[in-house]
């Protein structure tokens, strides 16, 4: 047998023996499962922003776990099981890809984006962004929306002008700041991160990685700012701004 098939029943077995006899898993459900699912999905986000591959490989044993979870529950319900999941997900691909399944040319992977957005209205979808969940972090929507109407041609042409779209939206912010209408600056400020999201697309960036990034530095190095801080016997409140920049200038330089 093909190790991979193997190994994926071997999973399949495991699951079936769990759900008969460990008390913890026959008691859940789709629902106390998706909170599990979404932490594990964040989970394996930090393995990859960390480029971690051993934590990437358990962080993804994790996940297909909850995928052979939820479809063990659905045989349950008679609504699907494993193999209607693999076959489904195999026949979108198929259908999907017709530069590799049928006679389409593409040149380049943006084509490949837009003939998979059209063949998405194709299938019945209403909307072009009818497949945007509604729960993600509105970062990703953001990303999400702008790369879903780029693939039926709405979009700008060139960096330049996106940009010249964040100074617009920088200058309107501000406009509604000096007016001092919270209502306005709120408005403003998504209209301009919704653009900064754009741009950073053009560009080649991804936002939410970027931002998670970012985060992530900031953490690390007041981390190293409050350790040090300690070693001097002092707390953040006793220390001055001047004082605290030496230890945080020290951390950014640890980092080169």
């Amino acid at each position: 047998m093909d190790p991979r098939l193997e190994a994926f029943k071997r999973l399949l077995d495991i699951m079936d023996d769990l759900r008969a006899g460990c008390p913890w898993d026959k008691e859940q459900t789709l629902e106390s499962l998706r909170h599990l699912t979404i932490e594990e999905t964040y989970e394996l986000s930090d393995a990859i922003l960390d480029n971690d591959l051993q934590e990437i490989k358990k962080e993804l044993g994790d996940l297909m776990l909850h995928l052979v979870f939820y479809s063990k529950i659905g045989s349950e319900h008679g609504a699907f099981d494993i193999t209607d999941v693999l076959n489904g997900i195999s026949e979108k691909l198929i259908f999907r890809h017709p530069h590799i399944y049928g006679d389409v040319k593409v040149a380049n992977a943006n084509d490949v984006k837009e003939n998979w957005e059209n063949l998405k209205l194709k299938e019945g979808k209403k909307s072009v962004l009818s497949g945007v969940p509604k729960s993600i972090p509105p970062l990703v929507k953001a990303y999400r929306i702008q790369e879903k109407v780029r693939g039926v041609g709405f979009d700008w042409e060139r960096p330049e002008q996106v940009w010249q779209k964040v100074d617009e939206e920088m200058a309107e912010l501000q406009y509604e700041v000096l007016q001092n209408n919270p209502q306005k600056m709120e408005q403003e400020f998504g209209d301009l991160l919704f653009a900064l999201v754009n741009y950073g697309r053009f560009i080649g960036v991804n936002a939410d990685d970027a931002l998670e990034r970012t985060n992530k530095k900031f953490i690390k190095r007041f981390t190293y700012l409050e350790e040090q801080a300690a070693k001097i016997g002092k707390s953040l409140k006793e220390m001055t701004l001047a004082e605290m920049d030496v230890f945080w200038e020290e951390a950014k330089n640890l980092e080169t």
